[in-house]
């Protein structure tokens, strides 16, 4: 039986499981600088949507991870993302009532968004509802691999993200998926998600990388700077890389990303 969703809610009562649009209203401007599609990723993601002439992208951002060879219709509730998003066929819609006909899609595809999702089971119903395929790029919190700016510089965050990010079997048993797909995260991932930069710990001393975050922007400074202020010194001191030298010849982690695939079999399946 599946687990019920977790709801994480951080200091001072700030966003947490549910996303509303003001969010991103206020954190995406610039987010397309930091958040660049990584192409091993859409080389991933392209095959297990399949040959797809219609998707619709759900909580699509600014357009990531798109095929470039089918129609994509882009649904986002944010408008500043929206705005960034390059294609034509863009609406402001969230993922739990979607303006669309039913199977009107061959493919539906959802990106690291589910847990910014107001209600996880109307959101994938709705994906199931408009299309005969659907993918989703997600997190499994369950994962024993963690990161170690949470558990050594930011243990509340790194709890906090557990709790906001759906189980993985929940993900699995409510869209009815046959594949689920790891995604190992290569140590120059170009796509600016936390995770990203396991092997560039630099990157977490620049505040643009950190307001590309939407975990970082539900936190508190008070929490964070102080947390970021010992990362800087123990980069200075060496102390950084004499716990973590391994990952600086290390190529690849399996931090638990999922590729999650359900519905109908548009052509060759991913490969496990």
């Amino acid at each position: 039986m599946a687990r019920p969703v977790r709801a994480g809610q951080p200091p001072g009562g700030a966003v947490s499981g549910g996303r509303k649009a003001a969010d991103f209203d206020q954190i995406g401007d610039g987010y397309s600088r930091i958040r660049c599609a990584d192409p091993r990723l859409t080389a991933a993601i392209g095959p297990a949507i399949g040959p797809a002439a219609s998707i619709v992208n759900i909580g699509a951002g600014t357009g990531s991870y798109e095929p470039a060879a089918a129609q994509v219709v882009a649904a986002e509730p944010s408008a500043v993302m929206l705005d960034q998003h390059p294609g034509s066929r863009r609406v402001r819609a969230g993922a739990e009532s979607l303006p669309f006909g039913t199977g009107m899609f061959d493919a539906s595809m959802a990106t690291l968004t589910v847990h910014h999702w107001s209600d996880l089971r109307d959101g994938l119903e709705e994906m199931k509802r408009v299309s005969r395929r659907q993918v989703v790029f997600t997190w499994d919190p369950d994962c024993r691999q963690e990161l170690w700016l949470h558990s050594e510089y930011l243990p509340e965050m790194g709890d906090f993200e557990r709790t906001r990010f759906p189980f993985l079997d929940l993900v699995v048993d409510l869209l009815g998926a046959h594949q689920v797909v790891p995604f190992l995260i290569p140590f120059d991932f170009t796509d600016g998600f936390q995770h990203a930069f396991w092997r560039r710990p630099e990157a977490f001393l620049d505040p643009r990388v950190r307001a590309a975050s939407s975990l970082f922007a539900v936190w508190p400074d008070d929490l964070v700077q102080p947390a970021v202020e010992r990362l800087a010194a123990d980069l200075a001191s060496g102390r950084w890389e004499s716990r973590h030298g391994d990952l600086l010849v290390t190529d690849a982690v399996d931090y638990g990303y999922r590729i999650v695939v359900a519905g109908e079999n548009l052509g060759q399946d991913v490969s496990s």
